[in-house]
């Protein structure tokens, strides 16, 4: 018998056990792949509302723009008698600060709808949340020296909170809580879309401004 022959004989026995266990490797990791998405699936939460509900309330407050700016502003003041504004007793400052306005929406009051197939949540209007002047940030200029009419603490703190609110005032007819809204949509979407199964769900999220 010629060496070729002897030496091929081995190779065809091997080769079917070797297809053999090949076919049982494949379905074995086949089988594992299938039983780790079944268990993925039935691992994952059901999509209710209570439960989208108590992944938005943990939050609270949604902090979704933060405004900050500098003003510089002046106080006057005159002594009046009766309507007659009284010589020499003019009092003023010029008062200069930072401050930072935070607006965003209240999510303890955000309502939600699951069907079927769609989510649809709606998140309460945006308003400010907190207004803050750092004392550090406040600087006075050019303050009068009055002795018929002294400057006292009240006019600092009286001029700071009314220059505190027009500021408050101007920011939102420039479009402090329209921004608001519109970034506090997209950060609670981006937040659903992580939970398990809602790629499942058509998601939209609106404001009820």
């Amino acid at each position: 018998m010629p060496k070729r022959e002897y030496e091929a004989r081995p190779r065809r026995r091997l080769m079917p056990k070797l297809f053999a266990f090949l076919c049982v490797c494949v379905l074995l990791v086949a089988m594992f792949l299938y039983g780790m998405h079944v268990a993925g699936r039935e691992s994952q939460p059901e999509i209710t509302s209570d439960l989208l509900g108590e992944s938005l309330r943990s939050v609270q407050e949604l902090v979704s723009v933060e405004y900050f700016y500098t003003n510089m502003g002046k106080f006057e003041n005159q002594m009046d008698f009766y309507g007659w504004k009284v010589p020499f007793t003019t009092k003023s400052f010029i008062i200069s600060y930072d401050g930072i306005i935070k607006a965003g929406v209240d999510l303890s009051a955000v309502q939600i709808e699951v069907s079927e197939t769609a989510v649809t949540v709606t998140l309460p209007a945006a308003a400010v949340l907190s207004h803050e002047i750092p004392e550090k940030s406040i600087e006075v200029f050019d303050e009068s020296r009055n002795l018929f009419n002294p400057i006292k603490i009240e006019d600092y703190t009286s001029f700071a909170a009314s220059e505190k609110q027009a500021t408050e005032t101007r920011a939102i007819e420039n479009g402090l809580l329209t921004s608001a809204d519109e970034k506090a949509c997209a950060s609670v979407e981006s937040l659903l879309k992580l939970l398990p199964g809602m790629d499942a769900y058509t998601l939209t999220v609106r404001s009820a401004a």
